[in-house]
């Protein structure tokens, strides 16, 4: 179980790394296969066609995501010290990750599954509700006044998206953006947290 567990890790690595360079739609399971120098029915074993290497992919840079964010949640820090470090965390995995968004070619409907759309939109309800708990603990602590923690958290993450979103239409949409670009994101994200959670700011304590 554990040596399979690795080979499955190996190659959903090696699938990263590919996709990264090559972008999804053009990377192959033969191209992998190859240079993992493992046969087609081994990754086959593991991986029944693209779509399942896809999903798993994406299930290893989430559960990557939620370790490293879990690392960052401590009890007692406020929000203003406590989102800036995760939006750090965030932004590094963004750096990471981007290019997998890139199709680089004809839409591949692969990429579209329903399976993965499902899945992405449980990861969204995760960190929904990991913002949330994060909100409501401020809130027991009487760093922010009383709301509904759920839709701080959504309209926060909404921000957020759109912000980046913004920043992604305003540079290339083509490659990756540059370290300008980059900065540029980082810096409204953080001017933007600042000013949400400023407005959430219990008024007794201001």
């Amino acid at each position: 179980m554990v040596e399979t567990d690795k080979k499955r890790e190996q190659i959903i690595e090696g699938a990263i790394k590919r996709f990264i360079h090559f972008g999804i739609n053009k990377t192959t399971m033969n191209e992998i296969a190859e240079d993992l120098s493992v046969s087609k029915p081994s990754l086959y074993y593991y991986f029944p066609d693209k779509t399942s290497l896809i999903l798993g992919v994406v299930e290893k840079i989430f559960n990557d995501f939620f370790e490293a964010v879990y690392k960052e949640k401590k009890d007692n820090v406020p929000l203003d010290v406590s989102i800036p470090r995760l939006i750090e965390v965030k932004h590094r995995f963004f750096q990471k990750y981007y290019m997998l968004h890139l199709s680089g070619g004809a839409p591949d409907a692969l990429i579209n599954s329903v399976e993965l759309r499902n899945f992405i939109e449980q990861m969204r309800s995760k960190v929904l509700s990991f913002y949330a708990d994060l909100f409501e603990a401020a809130i027991k602590r009487g760093e922010i006044e009383q709301q509904d923690s759920s839709k701080i958290a959504d309209l926060y993450m909404t921000s957020q998206d759109g912000l980046t979103s913004l920043c992604i239409m305003q540079g290339n949409k083509e490659l990756m953006p540059g370290k300008k670009e980059l900065k540029n994101m980082l810096e409204r994200q953080l001017a933007l947290s600042q000013v949400f959670v400023k407005g959430l700011k219990n008024n007794k304590q201001k």
